[in-house]
């Protein structure tokens, strides 16, 4: 099965992680490909042996090179999970109960000091069995964070007698004054897998990121990597604007090292670098996965029965290739699972964003969807040739994630080999803010035709606001090329809109039967290219 997360609300709600998850100046030449297949159910796991040995003893001198050392040696054994046994308070919760554990917040990490970070940690329990170890570097020393249950307020659940010691965390929570210099809020949590979530200044909670993703969308078993082990940099002093926190990365194929530096702000931002070690074969490596959530939107092409005119985390992929031209992919929430992919050598960034800003697209006044962070991938160096790979998941509930984006290395990792790579993560309301060409706002589709609708044939109407359409003035002439894979197109329309100061393009779609469509349009006046590329998969069903 495909990962599917539980949405995050303000309170940290956990992603159910186990549950499955620049101006153009040219047009694009990466070509999206869509395949379609059925979901995979993972197969049931034998009860694992336990891993009890931490990576890094208390009081060993630490740096990021202790944790590649520790990848490599648990690289070159069998994978061994960490998972003993849950004492019964813990066991059998559901989601409701499970939030009802919270950390004592007079019991936070550095709450007693002036230091610009807190720390909180998650109880084991719901879905989330592995245990996760916990330290703390000070004095560039390790000092393990023990698991004490009277850090925790376990809320309505009742628990009787004492949970040993060695029961362990499940994740880790970070707090900071990100929206007032009184208030702790909540930045960045990790847990669940290698699942983790940040947000910036007055942001919701929404689209997650992961450590690692492997063999996602293949019709084997999705592989889950956990980050098993953490270490938390303490801060300096008051003035310090980041924090790090290191992590030990484990699964069946595969061991990593990380290094995440998470500065707080107008845009949260985290800086990754990793390195891998491979103890077999992986068919699919995705690096940088994101995962998000899209259930219905402006481009929706089917009646959806709620009031609410869109529910999305995400209403779209940016690509931005080696060669500076940039992809806009609206999202779907299709009828069978969805794959597309798109060849691009050396990304400059790829990421999922949410562009519609407006209250009145989603009027929804609990889940503030108007206010979940874009996240955009900034590849630091060189990464080669791969592709970036979107799937998309058929989902009833808002509350299952089923959007993933991911690159993926042309060659697939072996036994033996090294891999490292470094990026950066933006969470934000407006990644594009700088852009100077034009972007793609809304994508609308609906039947054909003036007086009469004709449901066999679609008409598409996209929006184009943006600098590079402002400086050529509303009476210039301004052209779309549009290209369909199939069918025929009717002759693109552009207009000013007065409405937006961008300009409005239509066309009208006459599919080929049953045969998906792949189509793209870009703007341009005269030699220049205005726009980026939008690209979209029609299908019928």
């Amino acid at each position: 099965m495909l990962p599917m997360v539980a949405p995050a609300t303000e309170e940290s709600a956990p992603p159910a992680a186990e549950a499955a998850a620049a101006v153009s100046t040219a047009p694009v030449t990466a070509e999206p490909v869509a395949t379609e297949a059925a979901p995979v159910l993972p197969e049931a796991a034998p009860a694992p042996r336990v891993a009890d040995e931490p990576a890094i003893a208390a009081g060993e001198a630490f740096d990021f090179s202790a944790v590649m050392r520790a990848a490599a040696r648990l690289a070159s054994a069998p994978f061994v999970p960490d998972r003993p046994e849950l004492p019964p308070a813990l066991e059998g919760l559901d989601y409701d109960r499970f939030r009802d554990i919270r950390f004592r917040r007079d019991r936070a990490i550095w709450a007693e000091t002036a230091l610009p970070f807190w720390v909180e940690l998650f109880s084991r329990g719901f879905l989330f069995k592995d245990r996760v170890r916990v330290n703390l570097i000070e004095d560039g020393l390790v000092k393990p964070v023990a698991y004490a249950q009277e850090l925790f307020d376990f809320g309505r659940n009742e628990v009787a007698g004492n949970i040993p010691p060695e029961t362990g965390f499940a994740g880790l929570r970070l707090l900071g004054p990100i929206n007032a210099d009184t208030r702790f809020d909540e930045i960045a949590v990790f847990l669940g897998a290698s699942y983790f979530r940040a947000v910036g200044q007055g942001q919701s909670y929404g689209i997650t990121a992961r450590g690692l993703a492997i063999d996602t969308g293949l019709p084997t078993r999705e592989e889950f990597p956990v980050f098993r082990e953490f270490w938390i940099e303490r801060p300096a002093d008051a003035g310090t604007d980041a924090i790090y926190v290191y992590a030990l990365l484990d699964s069946d194929r595969v061991a990593g090292a990380y290094r995440f530096r998470i500065e707080p702000g107008m845009h949260t931002l985290i800086d990754v670098k990793m390195r891998l070690y491979f103890r077999d074969t992986v068919a699919k490596l995705g690096i940088a996965p994101l995962t998000s959530m899209f259930m219905h939107g402006k481009s929706t092409d089917r009646f959806v029965d709620d009031f609410r005119p869109e529910v999305h985390d995400s209403d779209g992929l940016v690509i931005e290739t080696g060669q500076g031209e940039r992809i806009w992919r609206p999202l779907n929430n299709p009828r069978t699972l969805r794959i597309s992919t798109f060849s691009v050598e050396n990304p400059r960034g790829f990421g999922l964003l949410q562009r519609e800003r407006d209250f009145a697209a989603y009027q929804d006044l609990e889940a503030h969807y108007h206010r979940r962070p874009s996240l955009w991938v900034e590849p630091q160096g060189q990464w080669g040739k791969g592709i970036v790979e979107l799937v998309e998941i058929p989902s009833l509930a808002e509350r299952y994630d089923n959007i993933v984006a991911f690159w993926t290395p042309e060659t697939p990792p072996v036994r033996g080999d090294e891999l490292e790579f470094a990026y950066r993560l933006r969470f934000a309301l407006d990644p594009e803010a700088r852009l100077r060409g034009a972007r793609v706002i809304a994508t609308r589709i609906g039947g054909a035709g003036t007086d009469e609708l004709d449901s066999s044939r679609r008409k598409f109407v996209l929006d184009f606001v943006g600098p590079s359409l402002r400086s050529v003035g509303p009476e210039a002439a301004v052209e779309a090329l549009c290209s369909s894979s199939a069918g025929e197109l009717t002759r693109p329309v552009v207009q000013h809109n007065p409405e937006t100061g961008g300009r409005r393009l239509f066309f009208e779609l006459t599919p080929a039967g049953d045969q998906a469509v792949d189509l793209r349009c870009f703007l341009k006046h005269g030699a220049d290219v205005l726009s980026e590329t939008w690209v979209f998969q029609w299908t019928r069903s």
